[in-house]
This record gives C-alpha cells, structure tokens and sequence, in this order.
C-alpha cells in the first residue's frame, strides 16, 4: 500500500474564513472555491505518475476525475464536516474518495452497453476519448483506489471511523445503492414509471452517494442521533431534488452549459419527472425537496447555513 503522504494536497490551502456563512446559492461556487480547490489538489496527488502505472490507464482515470467539474460530493463532504467541526486533514479522503467513485460511475454509465453517450462534460466520453477497454478499467481503477484511500491512516481518524466510512461508501456504491440504481433504471428503459418508483431509482442511483458524501463527514464527529438523522434526511431531499433538476436541465438547458446533448430522456423515451409531472410540476416538486432539506438543518443552527446555501444552488443551477 501506498504512504499516506501520496494522498495529501500538494498545495498549502487557506483556511481562514471556512466557516463564514455564504449568503446565497449566488455566490456559492465563490464562496467554495478554496474547498474545490482542495479537493482536486487531493485527487491530483492520489494520481500522481508512477513507473509501476501503467501511463495510458493513468492518463484515462485523470482525464475523467480532473475534468472540470461542480464537485458537489467533496463540497457536501467538507461542509457537513466544518458544520460538525471536523478538521478539514481529515475530510481529506472521504472527500477524494466520494469524487473517485462518482467519476467512476460516469464513465461506466456512458458506455455503450449503458447509456451509450459520447459527451460528458462538453467533451469527449472516456471510451471515446480513449477505447472500451481503457474505460472499463479506468472506472475499475478509480473504484478500487476510492476505498484505499479510505483504508489508508489519517491522523486522529480512529480505525472505527474509517471503518464506518469504508461501510458506508460501499454500502452507497453497490447493489444497495448507485449500481443497484443503475440496474433498477435500465430495466425500466422499456416501460413507464410511477412517481414512487421513479423515486426509489434515483434514491439509489443519485441519492445514496450524495447521502454518503454527508454522512462519512458525521462518521469523523461525536454527533447526536438527532444530528445525524437530520443531515440523513437533508442529504436525501438533496439527492432527489439533484435529479429532479437534472431531468429539467435535459428538456430546457442549454447544452454549452450543460456540456451534453439535451432531449436525450425525451429520446429514449425515459421516465423523468417532466415527463410524469410536466415541467412546471417538476419544477415546484424540486423547490418542495429544497425545503424539505432546508428545514432538515435546524439542529445545525447557523453551522447549517452553508449547507443550505448549497441546497438551493442545486434546485437553482444551470449545468
């Protein structure tokens, strides 16, 4: 196993200032830049070349975790943590490793035998930019190393709280969670949804790592049940409404900003939530889970704020 220090930043990042309270979704991408700025300063380190890499599955897996990206898994990761006064050191690898495994899955949905996609991010997918084989084993690669850094020790992180993380993360990753939603949405390719089910998909698919990203940070602190039930729930209304808005963004973004090619749901003939509660419905669905999540943070008190800041930056985004 790799030392410890092959996974720290390799750039000293500011921390002043980290727990000021953002006044508005508006200002929220500023407002995190420090933290975005960390996090992939963490992932530049973990995929660091070495001569034991093999240089073109290397170049594969930083071509799709580097890409530029919103980073709200790390951000939700690092700011459930501040709100719980966990030290930023140690949200350090829940944080890369959460973003690890969300790039993997991107590069495995867009394959052919999946959803078949040739953009990401307003450029080429990973199997297009390389070749299938390298796809494959980019997202095989950026999976496994997810849980080493986990695995790896982290001053003052009890071997209980990684191990709690390292549960939850798998939990959030398998048939329980992310790829079990990918099965649930791929069988419901030829046939029409109900609202219910529709939910119970994306809550596996899109919510369960979301809900992970904020509660690995709770695994690092002494929380109250009452604590940790909350940040479940405001976790859970903001995975749903991510999707909610994501499904709005294929009828009616604009594909320079979203960097992929819209109408695709309408194409395919998928469920999505225009398509069960027309547009305006979706959108009022996604201002509804907006707050839900909100009202999910009153135990934090002011400690929330930046939370519920990146709540409505989620309902109100444009890519």
């Amino acid at each position: 196993m790799p030392s410890p220090s092959r996974f720290k930043p390799q750039t000293d990042m500011a921390r002043d200032g980290s727990r000021d309270r953002m006044p508005d979704s508006q200002d929220l991408l500023a407002a995190t830049a420090t933290l975005r700025a960390r996090v992939e300063a963490t992932l530049e380190a973990a995929l660091a070349p070495g001569s034991q890499r093999p240089a073109r599955l290397l170049e594969a897996m930083r071509y799709s975790v580097l890409a530029p990206g919103k980073r709200l898994r790390p951000v939700l990761c690092y700011l459930a943590g501040q709100a719980l006064a966990v030290p930023l050191e140690q949200l350090d690898a829940p944080a890369c490793a959460v973003e690890m495994i969300h790039a993997y899955s991107l590069i495995h949905d867009d394959l052919p035998s999946m959803d078949d996609d040739d953009l990401r991010r307003g450029r080429p997918t990973c199997h297009r930019a390389f070749d299938e084989a390298t796809a494959i084993l980019a997202g095989d690669s950026l999976q496994a190393l997810a849980f080493e850094l986990l695995a790896t020790e982290v001053t003052g992180v009890a071997p209980a709280a990684r191990l709690a993380q390292l549960r939850r993360l798998a939990a959030a990753s398998g048939i329980d969670g992310m790829a079990g939603g990918q099965a649930m949405d791929l069988e419901a390719e030829t046939r029409q949804l109900s609202l219910t089910a529709l939910e119970g998909v994306h809550r596996h698919k899109t919510g369960a790592l979301i809900e992970a990203s904020v509660l690995m940070a709770a695994d690092l602190a002494a929380s109250d049940a009452s604590v940790v039930t909350a940040l479940a729930r405001y976790a859970s209304c903001v995975g749903l409404a991510f999707q909610v808005r994501d499904d709005i963004l294929d009828v009616e973004g604009d594909e320079a900003a979203t960097g992929k090619r819209g109408g695709a749901d309408a194409r395919l003939n998928k469920s999505t939530y225009p398509a069960l509660l027309g547009l305006e419905g979706a959108k009022r669905q996604a201002e509804r889970l907006l707050e839900d999540a909100q009202a999910a943070l009153e135990p934090l008190g002011e400690a929330g704020a930046p939370l519920r800041a990146l709540a409505r930056f989620v309902v109100e985004r444009r890519h």
